[in-house]
Protein backbone atom coordinates (compact mmCIF):
# COMPACT_ATOMS: atom_id res chain seq x y z
CA UNK A 1 0.00 0.00 0.00
CA UNK A 2 2.95 2.58 0.78
CA UNK A 3 4.29 1.51 -2.98
CA UNK A 4 1.16 2.72 -4.89
CA UNK A 5 0.45 5.91 -2.66
CA UNK A 6 4.34 6.83 -3.15
CA UNK A 7 3.86 6.20 -7.37
CA UNK A 8 0.45 8.23 -6.98
CA UNK A 9 1.67 11.08 -5.13
CA UNK A 10 4.59 10.98 -7.78
CA UNK A 11 2.00 11.18 -9.99
CA UNK A 12 -0.24 13.91 -9.10
CA UNK A 13 3.08 15.70 -8.39
CA UNK A 14 4.32 15.31 -12.33
CA UNK A 15 0.52 16.09 -13.37
CA UNK A 16 1.02 19.39 -11.12
CA UNK A 17 4.12 20.82 -12.70
CA UNK A 18 3.22 19.94 -16.57
CA UNK A 19 -0.26 21.99 -15.42
CA UNK A 20 2.50 24.89 -14.43
CA UNK A 21 3.98 25.05 -17.87
CA UNK A 22 2.65 27.72 -20.40
CA UNK A 23 1.85 25.13 -22.47
CA UNK A 24 0.50 21.72 -22.07
CA UNK A 25 -0.43 18.56 -24.53
CA UNK A 26 -4.47 17.76 -24.63
CA UNK A 27 -4.89 14.56 -26.87
CA UNK A 28 -1.89 15.35 -28.74
CA UNK A 29 -2.43 18.90 -29.40
CA UNK A 30 -0.59 21.94 -27.73
CA UNK A 31 -2.85 24.22 -25.75
CA UNK A 32 -1.63 27.29 -24.39
CA UNK A 33 -2.49 28.48 -20.71
CA UNK A 34 -4.87 31.51 -20.44
CA UNK A 35 -2.60 34.53 -19.58
CA UNK A 36 -3.76 37.00 -16.22
CA UNK A 37 -5.93 39.68 -18.20
CA UNK A 38 -3.27 42.49 -15.95
CA UNK A 39 -0.46 40.90 -17.91
CA UNK A 40 -2.37 41.20 -21.65
CA UNK A 41 -2.97 45.09 -20.51
CA UNK A 42 0.66 45.36 -19.22
CA UNK A 43 1.88 44.25 -22.37
CA UNK A 44 -0.60 45.80 -24.34
CA UNK A 45 0.39 49.33 -22.83
CA UNK A 46 4.06 48.93 -23.98
CA UNK A 47 3.39 49.53 -27.16
CA UNK A 48 2.41 52.50 -27.43
CA UNK A 49 1.72 53.69 -30.53
CA UNK A 50 -0.39 52.51 -33.27
CA UNK A 51 -2.23 52.77 -36.71
CA UNK A 52 -5.81 52.37 -37.30
CA UNK A 53 -6.88 51.81 -40.40
CA UNK A 54 -10.54 52.71 -41.56
CA UNK A 55 -10.94 50.99 -45.17
CA UNK A 56 -14.42 49.26 -45.80
CA UNK A 57 -17.54 49.94 -48.24
CA UNK A 58 -18.03 53.35 -46.98
CA UNK A 59 -14.86 54.34 -48.23
CA UNK A 60 -16.52 53.54 -51.72
CA UNK A 61 -19.85 55.69 -50.79
CA UNK A 62 -17.92 58.46 -49.52
CA UNK A 63 -19.51 58.16 -45.74
CA UNK A 64 -18.61 57.74 -42.54
CA UNK A 65 -21.25 55.75 -41.87
CA UNK A 66 -22.91 53.48 -44.71
CA UNK A 67 -26.86 52.87 -44.91
CA UNK A 68 -28.37 49.74 -46.28
CA UNK A 69 -26.71 47.39 -48.21
CA UNK A 70 -24.34 48.49 -51.62
CA UNK A 71 -23.81 46.27 -54.25
CA UNK A 72 -20.67 44.61 -53.17
CA UNK A 73 -19.31 45.61 -57.16
CA UNK A 74 -18.96 49.12 -55.24
CA UNK A 75 -15.86 47.61 -53.61
CA UNK A 76 -13.36 48.42 -56.29
CA UNK A 77 -9.64 49.08 -55.53
CA UNK A 78 -9.43 48.86 -59.28
CA UNK A 79 -6.29 46.41 -58.48
CA UNK A 80 -4.37 44.47 -55.24
CA UNK A 81 -4.70 46.60 -52.40
CA UNK A 82 -0.94 47.32 -51.56
CA UNK A 83 -1.02 46.17 -47.55
CA UNK A 84 3.02 46.14 -47.63
CA UNK A 85 2.62 49.83 -48.15
CA UNK A 86 0.51 50.23 -45.13
CA UNK A 87 2.61 48.46 -42.97
CA UNK A 88 5.55 49.79 -44.30
CA UNK A 89 4.17 53.29 -43.23
CA UNK A 90 3.36 52.45 -39.97
CA UNK A 91 6.98 50.71 -39.43
CA UNK A 92 8.29 54.30 -40.65
CA UNK A 93 5.80 56.24 -37.83
CA UNK A 94 7.79 53.86 -35.08
CA UNK A 95 3.94 52.16 -34.43
CA UNK A 96 3.85 49.17 -33.12
CA UNK A 97 0.43 47.48 -33.90
CA UNK A 98 -2.48 48.12 -36.39
CA UNK A 99 -6.05 47.54 -36.28
CA UNK A 100 -8.37 47.05 -39.49
CA UNK A 101 -12.23 47.84 -40.01
CA UNK A 102 -12.64 43.95 -40.99
CA UNK A 103 -16.52 44.79 -40.94
CA UNK A 104 -17.72 48.32 -40.22
CA UNK A 105 -21.42 49.76 -40.15
CA UNK A 106 -22.28 48.90 -43.83
CA UNK A 107 -22.14 45.43 -42.76
CA UNK A 108 -19.80 44.54 -45.94
CA UNK A 109 -16.70 42.07 -44.52
CA UNK A 110 -13.25 42.26 -45.74
CA UNK A 111 -12.68 38.44 -44.95
CA UNK A 112 -14.44 35.20 -46.76
CA UNK A 113 -17.08 34.40 -44.02
CA UNK A 114 -19.09 31.60 -43.81
CA UNK A 115 -21.72 33.19 -42.13
CA UNK A 116 -22.38 36.04 -45.05
CA UNK A 117 -21.90 35.84 -48.99
CA UNK A 118 -22.03 40.01 -48.33
CA UNK A 119 -18.03 39.87 -48.21
CA UNK A 120 -15.30 40.47 -50.31
CA UNK A 121 -15.40 36.85 -52.03
CA UNK A 122 -18.88 37.85 -53.46
CA UNK A 123 -19.27 36.62 -57.09
CA UNK A 124 -20.20 40.66 -57.76
CA UNK A 125 -17.34 41.83 -55.73
CA UNK A 126 -14.60 42.58 -58.07
CA UNK A 127 -11.52 42.39 -55.48
CA UNK A 128 -11.99 38.74 -54.49
CA UNK A 129 -9.17 38.48 -52.05
CA UNK A 130 -8.92 38.05 -48.57
CA UNK A 131 -8.19 41.57 -47.69
CA UNK A 132 -8.08 40.67 -43.69
CA UNK A 133 -5.63 38.06 -44.34
CA UNK A 134 -3.32 40.34 -46.62
CA UNK A 135 -3.23 42.77 -43.63
CA UNK A 136 -2.50 40.26 -41.08
CA UNK A 137 0.48 39.06 -43.27
CA UNK A 138 1.84 42.46 -44.38
CA UNK A 139 1.97 43.08 -40.79
CA UNK A 140 2.95 40.26 -38.90
CA UNK A 141 5.72 40.01 -41.40
CA UNK A 142 7.45 43.56 -40.35
CA UNK A 143 7.07 42.04 -36.50
CA UNK A 144 3.90 44.25 -35.69
CA UNK A 145 1.03 43.10 -33.91
CA UNK A 146 -2.43 42.79 -35.39
CA UNK A 147 -5.69 43.77 -34.25
CA UNK A 148 -9.23 43.57 -35.81
CA UNK A 149 -11.91 46.23 -35.53
CA UNK A 150 -15.70 44.92 -35.77
CA UNK A 151 -18.67 47.09 -35.38
CA UNK A 152 -21.55 45.94 -33.42
CA UNK A 153 -25.33 46.91 -34.08
CA UNK A 154 -26.56 48.63 -31.01
CA UNK A 155 -30.13 49.56 -31.01
CA UNK A 156 -29.03 53.21 -30.78
CA UNK A 157 -28.07 52.73 -34.72
CA UNK A 158 -32.33 53.05 -34.53
CA UNK A 159 -32.33 56.13 -32.67
CA UNK A 160 -32.68 59.82 -33.47
CA UNK A 161 -33.69 62.26 -36.53
CA UNK A 162 -37.47 62.34 -35.85
CA UNK A 163 -37.55 58.27 -36.38
CA UNK A 164 -35.61 58.32 -39.53
CA UNK A 165 -33.13 56.30 -38.75
CA UNK A 166 -34.90 52.94 -37.79
CA UNK A 167 -33.67 50.65 -39.87
CA UNK A 168 -31.39 52.65 -41.74
CA UNK A 169 -27.77 51.55 -40.74
CA UNK A 170 -27.65 47.55 -40.96
CA UNK A 171 -24.75 46.81 -39.88
CA UNK A 172 -24.77 43.25 -40.20
CA UNK A 173 -24.86 41.47 -43.40
CA UNK A 174 -28.59 40.26 -45.19
CA UNK A 175 -27.91 36.72 -43.34
CA UNK A 176 -28.87 38.76 -39.86
CA UNK A 177 -30.86 41.70 -41.03
CA UNK A 178 -32.17 44.05 -38.33
CA UNK A 179 -35.10 44.21 -39.87
CA UNK A 180 -36.18 40.46 -39.60
CA UNK A 181 -33.70 39.36 -36.26
CA UNK A 182 -34.05 39.92 -32.62
CA UNK A 183 -31.63 41.14 -30.71
CA UNK A 184 -30.81 38.21 -29.13
CA UNK A 185 -30.06 36.83 -33.13
CA UNK A 186 -27.48 39.60 -33.75
CA UNK A 187 -25.41 38.93 -30.91
CA UNK A 188 -25.08 35.32 -31.47
CA UNK A 189 -24.43 36.19 -34.96
CA UNK A 190 -21.66 38.57 -34.10
CA UNK A 191 -20.36 36.52 -31.51
CA UNK A 192 -19.64 33.65 -34.16
CA UNK A 193 -18.40 36.29 -36.62
CA UNK A 194 -15.53 37.41 -34.75
CA UNK A 195 -14.85 34.02 -33.32
CA UNK A 196 -14.39 33.03 -37.19
CA UNK A 197 -12.16 35.77 -37.33
CA UNK A 198 -9.96 34.46 -34.88
CA UNK A 199 -9.94 30.81 -35.64
CA UNK A 200 -8.77 32.43 -39.13
CA UNK A 201 -6.02 34.51 -37.85
CA UNK A 202 -4.50 33.36 -35.32
CA UNK A 203 -2.36 35.81 -34.96
CA UNK A 204 -4.66 38.21 -34.28
CA UNK A 205 -4.57 39.37 -30.89
CA UNK A 206 -6.80 42.05 -30.22
CA UNK A 207 -10.61 42.84 -31.06
CA UNK A 208 -11.61 46.46 -31.15
CA UNK A 209 -15.10 46.56 -31.02
CA UNK A 210 -17.10 48.96 -31.70
CA UNK A 211 -20.47 50.03 -29.69
CA UNK A 212 -20.34 47.28 -27.62
CA UNK A 213 -21.62 48.04 -24.42
CA UNK A 214 -23.84 46.91 -21.34
CA UNK A 215 -27.15 47.86 -23.39
CA UNK A 216 -25.99 44.83 -25.96
CA UNK A 217 -24.46 42.29 -23.33
CA UNK A 218 -23.56 42.35 -19.61
CA UNK A 219 -19.72 42.98 -18.83
CA UNK A 220 -19.34 39.95 -17.18
CA UNK A 221 -20.71 38.23 -20.15
CA UNK A 222 -18.77 40.14 -22.56
CA UNK A 223 -15.56 39.00 -20.23
CA UNK A 224 -16.78 35.49 -20.46
CA UNK A 225 -16.91 35.83 -24.15
CA UNK A 226 -13.80 37.71 -24.79
CA UNK A 227 -11.36 34.95 -22.54
CA UNK A 228 -13.61 31.86 -24.41
CA UNK A 229 -12.01 33.42 -27.53
CA UNK A 230 -8.33 32.47 -26.96
CA UNK A 231 -5.48 32.55 -23.77
CA UNK A 232 -3.75 35.96 -25.79
CA UNK A 233 -6.54 37.48 -26.87
CA UNK A 234 -7.34 41.27 -25.34
CA UNK A 235 -10.49 43.27 -26.11
CA UNK A 236 -11.77 47.12 -25.91
CA UNK A 237 -15.33 48.00 -25.56
CA UNK A 238 -16.39 51.32 -27.32
CA UNK A 239 -19.58 52.62 -25.62
CA UNK A 240 -22.02 54.08 -27.51
CA UNK A 241 -23.14 57.16 -25.54
CA UNK A 242 -20.41 59.35 -26.40
CA UNK A 243 -20.60 60.65 -22.95
CA UNK A 244 -19.20 57.41 -21.36
CA UNK A 245 -16.37 56.57 -23.50
CA UNK A 246 -13.63 55.92 -21.51
CA UNK A 247 -15.85 53.94 -19.20
CA UNK A 248 -14.37 50.83 -17.76
CA UNK A 249 -16.01 47.67 -19.43
CA UNK A 250 -13.96 45.44 -21.38
CA UNK A 251 -10.11 44.67 -20.90
CA UNK A 252 -9.33 48.31 -22.15
CA UNK A 253 -11.00 51.42 -22.08
CA UNK A 254 -11.10 53.78 -25.48
CA UNK A 255 -11.11 57.60 -25.94
CA UNK A 256 -12.21 58.77 -29.50
CA UNK A 257 -10.62 62.33 -30.50
CA UNK A 258 -10.09 63.11 -26.99
CA UNK A 259 -7.86 62.08 -24.03
CA UNK A 260 -8.76 60.53 -20.94
CA UNK A 261 -9.40 63.11 -18.30
CA UNK A 262 -6.16 64.40 -16.81
CA UNK A 263 -5.43 62.38 -13.14
CA UNK A 264 -7.64 63.66 -10.31
CA UNK A 265 -6.54 62.98 -6.42
CA UNK A 266 -8.95 60.02 -6.33
CA UNK A 267 -8.47 58.89 -10.05
CA UNK A 268 -6.27 55.92 -10.89
CA UNK A 269 -5.46 55.85 -14.85
CA UNK A 270 -6.74 52.39 -16.45
CA UNK A 271 -4.97 50.68 -19.50
CA UNK A 272 -6.41 51.72 -22.85
CA UNK A 273 -6.20 53.33 -26.21
CA UNK A 274 -6.78 56.92 -26.97
CA UNK A 275 -8.03 57.05 -30.76
CA UNK A 276 -7.43 59.60 -33.35
CA UNK A 277 -7.34 60.95 -36.89
CA UNK A 278 -4.49 61.81 -38.52
CA UNK A 279 -6.67 63.01 -41.22
CA UNK A 280 -9.78 64.88 -40.61
CA UNK A 281 -12.23 61.92 -40.48
CA UNK A 282 -11.80 58.28 -40.08
CA UNK A 283 -13.08 57.59 -43.45
CA UNK A 284 -10.91 59.14 -46.56
CA UNK A 285 -12.55 62.83 -47.13
CA UNK A 286 -9.48 64.03 -49.39
CA UNK A 287 -8.85 66.03 -46.57
CA UNK A 288 -4.95 66.52 -45.73
CA UNK A 289 -3.48 65.31 -42.30
CA UNK A 290 -2.37 67.03 -39.20
CA UNK A 291 0.84 67.99 -38.21
CA UNK A 292 3.59 65.56 -37.36
CA UNK A 293 4.32 67.60 -33.86
CA UNK A 294 1.13 68.10 -33.20
CA UNK A 295 0.54 64.10 -32.70
CA UNK A 296 3.68 63.41 -31.42
CA UNK A 297 2.63 65.70 -28.73
CA UNK A 298 -0.94 63.47 -28.47
CA UNK A 299 1.30 60.43 -28.24
CA UNK A 300 2.85 61.75 -25.20
CA UNK A 301 -0.22 62.58 -23.52
CA UNK A 302 -2.01 59.13 -23.97
CA UNK A 303 1.15 57.49 -22.75
CA UNK A 304 1.38 59.63 -19.58
CA UNK A 305 -2.02 59.01 -18.84
CA UNK A 306 -1.42 54.95 -19.76
CA UNK A 307 -2.94 55.05 -23.37
CA UNK A 308 -1.87 53.71 -26.37
CA UNK A 309 -2.10 55.97 -29.22
CA UNK A 310 -4.23 54.77 -31.80
CA UNK A 311 -3.76 57.26 -34.56
CA UNK A 312 -6.00 56.79 -38.02
CA UNK A 313 -5.24 56.66 -41.68
CA UNK A 314 -8.24 56.38 -44.21
CA UNK A 315 -7.11 55.00 -47.74
CA UNK A 316 -8.54 56.14 -50.62
CA UNK A 317 -10.81 54.40 -53.32
CA UNK A 318 -7.38 52.85 -54.59
CA UNK A 319 -6.60 51.61 -51.31
CA UNK A 320 -3.66 53.43 -50.87
CA UNK A 321 -2.45 56.09 -47.87
CA UNK A 322 -2.52 59.51 -49.19
CA UNK A 323 0.96 61.07 -50.02
CA UNK A 324 0.84 63.74 -47.72
CA UNK A 325 -0.10 61.32 -45.20
CA UNK A 326 2.76 58.55 -45.88
CA UNK A 327 5.07 62.15 -45.57
CA UNK A 328 3.83 62.83 -42.27
CA UNK A 329 3.91 59.62 -40.74
CA UNK A 330 7.63 59.41 -41.57
CA UNK A 331 8.03 62.66 -39.60
CA UNK A 332 5.97 61.89 -36.89
CA UNK A 333 8.97 58.23 -36.93
CA UNK A 334 11.96 60.82 -36.99
CA UNK A 335 10.28 62.19 -34.04
CA UNK A 336 9.10 60.28 -32.12
CA UNK A 337 11.56 57.35 -32.45
CA UNK A 338 14.22 58.61 -30.24
CA UNK A 339 11.54 60.91 -27.64
CA UNK A 340 10.68 57.00 -27.34
CA UNK A 341 13.94 55.70 -26.60
CA UNK A 342 14.17 58.27 -23.71
CA UNK A 343 11.14 57.54 -21.96
CA UNK A 344 11.64 53.75 -21.62
CA UNK A 345 8.57 51.08 -21.23
CA UNK A 346 5.25 52.54 -20.19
Amino acid sequence: MKRKYGIQSRSCLLVLTLAGVLSFSVMGQSVEKPRAVKELQEDFIQMKFGMFIHYNMATYKGVQWVDGYPDPSTFDPGGKVDTDAWADAAVAAGMKYAVLTAKHVGGFCLWDSKYTTYDIMHPDCPYKQDLVGQFVKSFTSRGLKVGLYYCWRHPGFDAGNDGKNKGKYKVLPPECDPASHSLKEQIEFQKKQIAELVEMYPEVSYIWNDSLDPVIMPAEDAQVFIRGLGPNIIACGNWWDWGKKGTPYLDLVVTETKHCRERQKEYKYLPGETCWCLENKWFYTKSGPKDAKNIVHHIITANGRKKNFLLNVGPDKEGKIPAASIKTLHEIGKMWKPINQILGPN
